[in-house]
């Protein structure tokens, strides 16, 4: 499958170029960004061509992967699908639930296969965790939470990142929380029955009612000194008490890869993850109506 880049920050020179250009399933094509220099040199760093505009790249491509900021993806991925590209996507597809929509309507008007990079739906120990829990029943509460250093004085590069700050940890970490509580629990009930409060920085709570008469908590937060970060995620019932595993050593390419594998399948005809498009417009509406429970 011939496969462009859309992106040039450090995501995508640290996790999806090498994924994709060492994938032995993918062609790597080339690479576009919204700076020419940072598009030449990561083009030259993968062996790969730099590409003026997004509709040549589309137009040389049967897919397309995403390392942008959510809202400037989303009209792009439109555009990628009606020119026929099946598409890879970043978390969240979108912070307006009109711009998620527009993905996912133009995916489904064009037949595309779609998967959306939720890290721990891919990372081998937590999807296998994930899958596990969706076969127990009787799942009474959950809880996510994600504590991140980013804001927090760490040389992480994402501290500079422009929409990282201005949407928080909300839109960036919460993705993740709700990638392991929807699945075992069921979608949300009721939008408007959400209850969220802010934290300190950048910290979110939010409480959950699901399908399956669970109810659940997320707290996400970018702003966490890095001596008190972590990721965990609970499933209490009739089964006990699960935890999360924690993700093997080796970082997120191993996990992208495997994100890749799952879009060349559905791309093939085969089966679509659960991750896809349809999911992405999903937690797009969740987070936008925890956003509204917090401005209430």
């Amino acid at each position: 499958m011939r496969i462009g880049l859309l992106g040039t920050g450090p995501w995508a020179a640290d996790t999806h170029g090498p994924g994709l250009a060492e994938h032995p399933g993918v062609r790597l094509v080339g690479v576009w960004g919204r700076r020419p220099e940072a598009v030449a040199a990561l083009a030259h760093t993968l062996r790969t061509r730099p590409y003026d505009t997004p509709d040549a790249l589309f137009a040389d491509c049967d897919a397309v992967a995403f390392a942008l900021p959510p809202d400037v993806q989303a009209p792009l991925a439109v555009r990628a699908a009606e020119a026929g590209c099946h598409l890879l996507l970043e978390k969240p597809i979108a912070t307006t639930v009109a711009g998620a929509r527009a993905i996912a309507d133009a995916v489904a008007a064009r037949r595309r296969a779609s998967v959306v990079f939720c890290t721990l739906r891919f990372a081998p120990e937590t999807a296998a965790w994930v899958e596990a829990q969706c076969g127990t029943d009787n799942w009474l509460t959950g809880s996510a939470e994600w504590f991140s250093p980013v804001f927090a004085g760490s040389d992480s590069p994402y501290r500079h990142s422009t929409w990282r700050r201005e949407r928080g940890a909300l839109w960036d970490i919460g993705p993740h929380a709700l990638s392991v509580l929807l699945p075992p629990l069921g979608d949300v009930t009721d939008l408007g029955a959400i209850r969220a409060i802010r934290g300190p920085g950048d910290t979110v709570h939010a409480a959950l009612r699901h399908t399956s008469g669970a109810s659940s908590t997320f707290t996400v937060s970018m702003s966490m000194p890095a001596q008190a970060a972590g990721v965990s995620a609970e499933l209490r019932g009739a089964a006990g008490v699960s935890n999360l595993p924690e993700r093997a050593a080796g970082g997120p390419v191993r996990p992208y890869r495997r994100a890749v594998d799952a879009l060349t399948e559905a791309a093939a005809g085969g089966r679509s993850h659960p991750c896809d498009v349809r999911f992405g417009l999903r937690v797009t509406e969740i987070l936008a109506a925890v956003e509204a429970a917090l401005d209430a």
